[in-house]
């Protein structure tokens, strides 16, 4: 299993835009990627403007089939001026308990 962990920080104004931006991307990622198994979104409720992301790819090349997808390319140039910062790291599940 391919896990890839996803920090944003979002201008303030932006914050409603992005959440339901990002809820659409999860969803329709879900439905339309045969490789992604799990996406799921959480919002730091004392810092609103912070989102981390915990999706979950069958192996790399589903994730790189995502990056390719013109569901994530347009959702990626709609928020693209609404992040102030993005750190994504990708890593190999090994165990589940």
């Amino acid at each position: 299993m391919y896990v890839i962990i996803v920090d944003f920080e979002i201008k303030q104004e932006f914050i409603k835009q992005f959440n339901d931006a990002m809820l659409k991307q999860a969803y329709t990622s879900l439905e339309k990627e045969e490789g992604c198994t799990h996406f799921d979104v959480c919002q730091a409720p004392d810092e609103p403007h912070k989102f981390f992301l915990y999706e979950c790819y069958t192996d790399a090349n589903a994730f790189d089939a995502h990056l390719k997808s013109d569901h994530f390319l347009a959702f990626d140039q709609l928020v693209s001026d609404w992040v102030t910062h993005k750190e994504v790291r990708c890593l190999e599940k090994i165990s589940s308990q």
